[in-house]
């Protein structure tokens, strides 16, 4: 009999395949593979009734069960920042010196107007105690953003060394940043290069425009390559060469081709993905400190693996 305030996975055919500990983490809120992994240490996850390890791959009509995590001791401390429960940190990668972190959709970065609490910077402090990396004291680690819809991998530095190294890379534009977009139409070309520099909205100064370089605009460019076409969509790949504000986005808005479920510079039109369908896929940098080449790779999660999947049928 299963506990009633147990959490249960049915497994479909978008959880078909992966592991049990991304599974988890892509499929319940708030909870980052880390701690899925956790919880499966301890002994609160079963598949089909049976102890399970975190690699177990999954199959279609699996059923998976978490049971709930203990009450915390009266008195324990509660974890939150400006008011809001800091998120979980889902680490791909981690080391003395850096952080590889796989972001969920809904999770801003750092502080900022109207999210002073509850954002990546916050769930770090609390990871890395005394982390002070980088000269921006409300930024610490930070060497690039990702938006707060946008979800996929973002690396950290952990010490003022690192950050400073992290971010000569991210300057010369040696690192590899590639993302997975689903556009709406069909691009006229298999591959190409959106160029077209990129500034604040003149009119509207929340958002940013193609802006030219006199008037404010920095370089841009945004390599594409076309995965597949289907129902009047294009899944696309992504490439950063510079690091603008939402240069994904305004580049593809640009050209009449923006992603899908994008609020600020789409045009919606149905069917409409639970959130815009952006996610930072693949990371390559150079360590800091050692040199060695690494590599990473975040598969979708579980909400645009869905909507994918209902999309190519």
């Amino acid at each position: 009999m299963v506990d009633e305030t147990a959490q249960v996975i049915e497994v479909g055919e978008a959880l078909a395949g992966q592991r049990l500990d991304r599974a988890l983490a892509a499929s319940l809120p708030g909870l980052s593979r880390t701690r899925a992994q956790a919880a499966i240490e301890a002994g609160r996850v079963t598949v089909d009734g049976h102890p399970a390890k975190a690699s177990l791959p999954l199959e279609a009509g699996m059923r998976v069960v978490v049971a709930p995590e203990p009450a915390p001791a009266r008195g324990a401390p509660d974890q939150t920042a400006g008011g809001q429960q800091a998120p979980a940190l889902d680490i791909v990668y981690e080391d003395a010196h850096i952080l590889v972190i796989d972001k969920a959709a809904g999770v801003v970065v750092h502080p900022a107007l109207g999210h002073t609490g509850g954002t990546l910077v916050d769930a770090l402090r609390t990871h890395v105690p005394g982390l002070d990396a980088g000269e921006d004291t409300t930024r610490p680690g930070i060497v690039h953003r990702l938006d707060k819809d946008t979800s996929g991998l973002i690396v950290v530095a952990k010490d003022a060394a690192s950050h400073a190294g992290l971010a000569r890379q991210m300057k010369a534009h040696t690192t590899v940043k590639r993302y997975l977009a689903l556009v709406e139409g069909q691009m006229p070309v298999p591959e190409g290069v959106i160029e077209a520099p990129i500034g604040r909205d003149p009119r509207y100064r929340q958002r940013m425009a193609i802006v030219r370089a006199g008037a404010g605009g920095r370089e841009a460019r945004t390599r594409f390559r076309v995965l597949r076409y289907a129902k009047g969509r294009s899944l696309l790949e992504m490439q950063l060469e510079t690091g603008r504000t939402h240069q994904i986005r305004v580049h593809l808005a640009a050209v009449r081709h923006p992603v899908v479920g994008d609020a600020v510079y789409g045009r919606p039109q149905p069917p409409q993905p639970p959130r815009q369908f952006l996610h930072a896929a693949h990371l390559e940098l150079a360590h800091p400190v050692t040199g060695e080449w690494l590599v990473f790779d975040a598969p979708l999660p579980t909400d645009l693996a869905a909507f994918q999947a209902e999309w190519e049928q």
